[in-house]
C-alpha cells in the first residue's frame, strides 16, 4: 500500500559490549554522508557484505557500491523511469532483484539483473487487479516470496523457488481482515529467517497483525499484535534475529503521534509493547545487526544481537524527522539527533550500515 512518506528504522543487537555507557548515556554511532550520484528518492537499501551494497527508489533508479560506499553508481531500470522502486534485494556485485509499484496494474512488477545492472529481466509483472506488491523477502539468491495487500480478503502472495519464476501462493494465506493491507515504507514489510521461516506485518483494519510461516510458505497463521491499527496505521516494518526473537514497528502515518514497537519472543505468536521510542511519527524501518561471521566455522558473534536504530519523519511535508536507538530491543533509547530524512537502514555487520532516503542522500553507520 502506497503510504505517506515517514521512516523509522529499528536495529536490534546486544545490549553488552558494543555500547559502553557512560553517565547514563551510550557512545554514538560513527555517520559518514556518502554521495549516490542520484537526487531521487531512495525508499530500500540491501547490503551484500561490507563493500557490496544496492539501493533503489523513485524514478526507476538503483544505485550501487563495490567499495563500501566510498563511490556509488546510479542508473535508471530501462522502461521503469515512471516507477518507484519499493524493495532491493542484492545478491552480489551481479546479481539483484528489484520490486517497483506504479499507478497501474501492470506497474507490479520484478525485475532481476546477473551483470550488474548492465540488463534487466522482467521476471514478473502483476495482472491481478488491485493487487498492490508492498515488499518481498528471500531465504536465500533463488528462494523469496513477495507480498501484496490483500483484495477480496485474499492475500495474493507469489513465490519463487528456483529464482526466475513467480508462482501464486495465494491459497496458502490466511483469510484477510476487512481492508487489511502492508506498508510499502522500505521494503521491510515482510522478513525472512533461517531455511523456512517468514514474518509478513500487516494494519489497515481493526487489529495489526503478523502473518507467519515455518515451512516456506506452504501453511501460513495469523497472530494479533498491540500495534494501533486503522486505515493508515498498523505494522510497518518487521525483523527477526532468530527463529523465535522478533521486534516489530508501525504507528499512524496521519499523525505524529509517538512510533509503536513491540517485541517476541515464540516466534511472532505474542508480543509486548516496548517502552515507547523519542521519535514522532511511524516507524518505517526495522532491522537487526548482526554481529561479523567468525573465520574459523562461519558462526555469528552474538554480542550485537539485541541493538536498534529508528527513524521517523512526520506530518504534514514528510521530508525530516528523527532518529534513534536502542542497545536493550527498546528499553532503552539514545536519540540520533543529526540523522533526518531517511527512509530505510540495513546492515552487513555493525561496522557497514547504510541510511538511505530523500534527494537520494546516503548515511554510513558504524558501531
Amino acid at each position: 500500500m502506497l503510504k505517506l512518506s515517514l521512516v523509522a528504522f529499528l536495529i536490534a543487537a546486544s545490549a553488552t559490549a558494543v555500547f559502553a555507557q557512560e553517565n547514563g548515556k551510550a557512545h554514538q554511532p560513527t555517520l559518514t554522508p556518502q554521495t549516490s550520484g542520484t537526487t531521487q528518492l531512495l525508499i530500500a537499501v540491501s547490503p551484500v557484505d561490507s563493500r557490496v551494497v544496492w539501493a533503489a527508489g523513485a524514478g526507476g533508479t538503483y544505485v550501487v557500491t563495490t567499495d563500501g560506499g566510498e563511490t556509488w553508481t546510479a542508473a535508471v531500470v530501462p522502461g521503469a523511469e515512471s516507477l518507484q522502486f519499493r524493495d532491493v534485494y542484492g545478491v552480489s556485485d551481479k546479481i539483484a532483484y528489484l520490486l517497483s509499484i506504479g499507478s497501474n496494474t501492470t506497474d507490479f512488477r520484478i525485475y532481476k539483473t546477473v551483470d550488474g545492472g548492465a540488463t534487466w529481466t522482467i521476471q514478473f509483472t502483476n495482472s491481478f487487479a488491485n493487487a498492490f506488491y508492498d515488499c518481498f523477502a528471500f531465504w536465500t539468491p533463488i528462494r523469496g516470496i513477495a507480498h501484496s495487500d490483500s483484495v477480496n480478503g485474499v492475500f495474493p502472495e507469489i513465490r519463487t523457488t528456483d529464482g526466475l519464476t513467480w508462482h501464486s501462493i495465494a491459497a496458502n494465506m490466511p483469510p484477510a481482515l476487512p481492508g487489511e493491507a502492508s506498508f510499502a515504507a522500505s521494503g521491510t514489510c515482510t522478513a525472512t529467517e533461517g531455511e523456512q521461516n517468514a514474518w509478513i506485518a500487516t494494519g489497515g483494519s481493526t487489529i495489526a497483525r503478523i502473518l507467519a510461516t515455518r515451512d516456506g510458505g506452504n501453511t501460513w497463521n495469523a497472530y494479533d499484535t498491540p500495534l494501533v491499527s486503522s486505515p493508515s496505521a498498523g505494522g510497518i516494518s518487521v525483523a527477526f534475529r532468530d527463529g523465535r526473537h522478533g521486534i516489530l514497528g508501525g504507528g499512524d502515518l496521519s499523525s505524529n503521534t509517538s512510533a509503536d514497537a513491540a517485541t517476541s519472543d515464540d516466534g511472532g505468536q505474542t508480543w509486548t509493547l516496548t517502552n515507547t521510542p523519542p521519535t514522532p511519527g511511524a516507524i518505517f524501518c526495522l532491522a537487526y545487526i548482526r554481529g561479523n561471521r567468525h573465520h574459523d566455522d562461519g558462526e555469528f558473534d552474538h554480542e550485537h544481537d539485541r541493538t536498534v536504530v529508528i527513524t521517523a519523519e512526520t506530518q504534514p511535508n514528510f521530508t525530516s524527522g528523527s532518529a534513534a536507538w536502542t542497545p536493550d530491543e527498546g528499553r532503552t533509547w539514545f536519540e540520533l539527533p543529526t540523522v533526518s530524512g531517511y527512509w530505510a537502514v540495513a546492515f552487513a555487520n555493525p561496522k557497514a550500515g547504510w541510511f538511505v532516503g530523500n534527494n537520494g542522500q546516503i548515511l554510513k553507520i558504524s558501531f
